[in-house]
């Protein structure tokens, strides 16, 4: 019993050693801001596509060079790999930011606007970058408050793999070449802007704005499987007059379409997530001609990769006997792409204090996975990883949009919370 008291001593010894450093971390970070805006603003106003970015290469290499981490460039063709050592020996834990941009034209009519014509920082890879500069200076500042060693990624290619680019890419080729070792951290944390969620216990369809100030988490799969594929349907060409001499591949495709959506609604577990959808199809010559060939693509979405392979066999069931069904052909590329990320449970629940000190408990939302794809989950294969959304929206300034359109923009006061959230977690991790 008399142990009870020494222990509530440690414990608020140590909260209040807590609360000090995010005293002096936050009043450091308000000292950075405008050098915050002003270096988000750059890389916005210069995005680069998928393996494109050597200008937001270099601008990070040479940032980190002169807060004396040491740097390797050219990592997965553009990624940056840093090291910050603290003043104390310790664990390493890492901290991981995409830099490339999308293939959008931007219709904000905002001082940082693209000067790349037809391509946008549609998804916020300019906030994360900056983020993780502002951490890097804010823990270059303050290596005393650094218990370890942090590992700064910054990644090429999240958004996809450009089509001359034959290769692994984005966060699967920098573990591949080396980014997660030597040495391999503990634990690695990752952040992404988002305008709005859906805060667990409310229906998918309610719009719930994440402002700048709060964060958003998930604890086990964050998001989904991503993989893509590609059917062909063949046929026989007749002309449209006399449909009964060929066989028509868009009729074949129709009735393909139909039937693999009944693989989600008829023939798998209600309580098990799946999408899939067709997003393109092309075929045809002519409009009195019955057409030989339809290509379709689309994606399919899951959180299970052997419930994904279930899928995938089922997909062919349906296409083989739809096909032979009406004397017609098929072929199908299934091509698997992200693994879904997978928060770690400990990690997660040993962070969220510190995120609750920073910005209060009412504004650290516990959400519903989605069913995007992040290739972030590489960089969690390896080792335990956390990868939660910072809140960019602000209605008043009509920053509400979402990724991936060409009116998406993020408050920029969101900068400030996530440097402060991502540094407190590394120093509370190498901590305890």
């Amino acid at each position: 019993m008399k142990m009870l008291p020494l222990l509530l001593i440690g414990f608020s010894t140590a909260l209040m050693a807590d609360e000090k450093r995010d005293a002096l971390f936050a009043q450091s970070v308000e000292e950075m801001f405008p050098k915050l805006v002003e270096t988000r603003r750059d890389i916005h106003a210069h995005p680069e596509l998928s393996n494109e970015e050597e200008r937001t290469a270099a601008l990070v290499a040479d940032r980190l060079r002169t807060l004396g981490l040491e740097v390797k460039t050219g990592v997965a063709k553009h990624g940056v790999v840093a090291l910050l050592k603290g003043g104390q020996e310790g664990k390493c834990v890492a901290v991981r930011a995409d830099m490339d941009a999308l293939p959008i034209k931007e219709l904000r009519s905002v001082p940082y606007r693209s000067k790349n014509p037809g391509v946008m920082h549609a998804c916020g890879h300019d906030i994360h970058t900056t983020v993780a500069l502002g951490v890097a200076e804010l823990l270059a500042k303050h290596r005393d408050q650094v218990k370890g060693s942090v590992k700064f990624l910054f990644q090429p290619a999240e958004e996809a793999m450009p089509a001359t680019y034959k290769k692994d890419w984005g966060a699967k080729l920098m573990v591949a070449e080396g980014a997660m070792a030597n040495p391999k951290p503990d634990a690695v944390f990752g952040l992404h802007c988002t305008t709005s969620v859906s805060p667990a216990g409310l229906l998918d369809d309610d719009i719930h704005y994440l402002k700048a100030g709060q964060l958003a988490y998930t604890i086990g799969a964050d998001n989904a499987n991503s993989d893509r594929f590609q059917i062909i349907i063949r046929g026989k060409m007749a002309h449209g007059s006399a449909p009964h001499k060929g066989v028509d591949a868009i009729v074949v495709a129709a009735e393909a379409i139909q039937a693999l959506q009944t693989i989600r609604s008829r023939q798998t577990n209600t309580r098990q997530p799946l999408v899939i959808s067709i997003g393109t199809i092309q075929g045809g010559q002519r409009e009195n001609i019955l057409a030989e060939q339809v290509v379709m693509g689309g994606t399919v979405r899951t959180y299970d990769a052997g419930f994904r392979d279930e899928v995938v066999k089922m997909m062919h069931r349906i296409l083989k006997g739809i096909t032979e069904a009406h004397d017609a052909t098929y072929e199908m590329d299934y091509r698997i792409g992200y693994p879904s990320i997978i928060n770690n449970e400990a990690l997660v629940r040993a962070t969220l204090p510190a995120f609750q000190r920073i910005v209060g408990e009412a504004n650290v939302l516990e959400v519903i996975p989605g069913m995007g794809g992040e290739d972030f989950s590489y960089f969690a294969q390896v080792t335990p990883g956390f990868y939660f959304r910072l809140g960019v929206a602000n209605e008043e300034k009509d920053i509400i949009h979402g990724a991936h359109t060409p009116m998406f923009d993020a408050d920029e006061d969101s900068m400030k919370t996530g440097v402060q959230v991502m540094a407190a977690a590394v120093c509370d991790f190498l901590d305890k």
